[in-house]
């Protein structure tokens, strides 16, 4: 176990090359943190689940960046279940590890357990969302991207494309796992830009869980009860690129007959905003594991940071997802 008057000296600059492997456990079922006159850090991660593209290079890169970092990772995967990651917070709680770090599958409900994390002296580092509490003292940190911001861009590139537009556009929205921050923010944010102008018209509004599967089912429920539909605005990638099946299979030509953006900007969506399929993408990087550790690792040393440090992110026309495609990570 990782000893405080060691946490100096384990102060590092973390490489932004991540390394490979990664240790893993089922949920609830990490072995007991070692203890005696271990230095390494102990942290226990809670995934969300593996639900996307992106959700699965954020995995890879937390694992491949805690190798790196020589720091031990007990890691679970929720399947985008809240009580899955609340025990596994608890057990983490339980095995002492140093600080446990989690992606809040929703963001209400977590005071309790984090009030557990504070008793027992384990900080927390929220990554990729947020949750609501009142008491930012139950968490040093919030690592992610800025989502209400992601969804004002998606909203600016509409309002661009159809600024000479008289006639009414009508949106269909799939909205990310309901309760989540990433669906309630750009939601928000792309709302807040368009409802400045009444011609842009939400016509239907549904959770599509951030799944590929369900962005077709819900997207194919769209097509038949809406048969004029100008724009559909997707909260990820993995969503987006199911609705293109149900787009295609009504016979009709996603990026043409239907305009198409997204958020992520994972590789299946890149190949698919510079296929013509998809029209723009707002990127929203997963690779927030070499910034967490560093984190972490500043945290166990007493170090001030930022209660909230935000990715830095760009967006994507379909010319230069050609251009980024052949470099791209994930």
């Amino acid at each position: 176990m990782f000893k405080k008057i060691m946490a100096l000296v384990a102060v590092g600059v973390l490489a932004t090359a991540c390394g490979s492997g990664g240790d893993t456990t089922a949920e609830g079922g990490a072995p007991a943190a070692s203890g005696g006159g271990d230095s390494t850090i102990t942290m226990g991660f809670a995934q969300v689940g593996a639900e996307s593209g992106w959700r699965t290079a954020n995995t890879k890169s937390v694992q491949e960046s805690a190798k790196a970092a020589g720091i031990d990772l007990k890691f679970s995967d929720a399947q985008q279940k809240q009580e899955n990651q609340i025990k596994a917070i608890r057990s983490y709680i339980q095995q002492k590890v140093d600080v446990i770090a989690f992606s809040p599958v929703v963001e209400s409900g977590w005071d309790t357990v984090l009030q557990e994390a504070k008793a027992a002296n384990i900080p927390v580092i929220l990554t990729d969302r947020a949750v609501d509490s009142a008491d930012t003292t139950l968490y040093k940190t919030f690592l992610g991207s800025d989502f209400v911001e992601e969804g004002k861009k998606a909203g600016q590139w509409l309002v661009e494309q159809y600024a000479s537009e008289t006639g009414d556009v009508n949106i269909v929205e799939l909205q990310g796992t309901t309760g989540s921050a990433p669906a309630n923010d750009r939601k928000a944010g792309f709302g807040e830009v368009i409802g400045a102008d009444p011609k842009f018209k939400v016509i239907a509004s549904q959770s599509g869980d951030f799944t590929r599967a369900k962005g077709k089912e819900v997207m194919d429920a769209f097509l038949k009860a809406n048969p004029d539909i100008d724009v559909l605005y997707a909260h990820n990638d993995d969503m987006g690129l199911g609705a293109i099946e149900a787009i295609e299979g009504a016979g009709k030509v996603p990026g043409k007959d239907i305009k198409i953006i997204t958020v992520d900007a994972v590789k299946d969506g890149m190949q698919a905003l510079a296929d013509g399929k998809i029209n723009y993408i707002v990127e929203c990087s997963p690779l927030l594991g070499p910034q967490l550790m560093d984190l972490a690792k500043k945290v166990l040393a007493g170090e001030t940071v930022p209660t909230r440090v935000v990715t830095e992110e760009t967006t994507f026309t379909q010319e230069q997802a050609k251009q980024a495609l052949p470099s791209r990570q994930y």
